[in-house]
C-alpha cells in the first residue's frame, strides 16, 4: 500500500489542465502567499483512525483549500460536502471552481482567491 507522501506525488505527477494553469498562477508565493499542491491534511475519524484529506491546493497562513473541479464532481457531491465539512472544523475556507472556469477565466479566478485572502 503506498504512503499518503507517495499518493500524493503521484497526483501531482496527473495534474489536470485546469490545475496546472492555477499552479502557474500560485506557484512561487507570487502573491504573497505560499500555496502547496496536493498537501495531504489529517483528521481523525469517529473510528479513531487517520483520513486524510488531499485539497489541490492549500495555503496555511490564509487558511485557504482550493479546488478544482472537474465532471467527477457532478457525482460525488454528498463526498464533497461531507469532505468540505471536516476540512472547515479546522476553520479552513474551501473555494471551489470548475475547470472551464480556470481554463477560460483565469484572472477572476486569481482576483476571487486574491481578494478572499486579502479579506480574510
Amino acid at each position: 500500500m503506498p504512503s499518503i507522501t507517495d499518493l500524493c506525488r503521484e497526483l501531482r505527477k496527473r495534474e489536470t489542465e485546469a490545475e496546472k494553469v492555477l499552479w502557474e498562477h500560485l506557484r512561487n508565493r507570487n502573491y504573497k502567499y505560499k500555496f502547496l499542491r496536493q498537501y495531504p491534511i489529517c483528521a481523525l475519524s469517529s473510528c479513531g483512525k487517520n483520513v486524510y484529506y488531499i485539497p489541490d491546493f492549500y495555503c496555511h497562513k490564509g487558511k485557504l483549500v482550493i479546488e478544482a473541479d472537474g465532471s467527477v464532481h457532478l457525482y460525488k457531491k454528498e463526498y464533497d460536502k461531507n469532505r468540505d465539512d471536516v476540512l472547515r472544523s479546522f476553520d479552513l475556507t474551501i473555494l471551489r471552481f470548475n475547470n472551464d472556469e480556470i481554463i477560460t477565466d483565469p484572472e477572476s479566478v486569481i482576483n476571487e482567491i486574491i481578494t478572499h485572502l486579502e479579506n480574510k
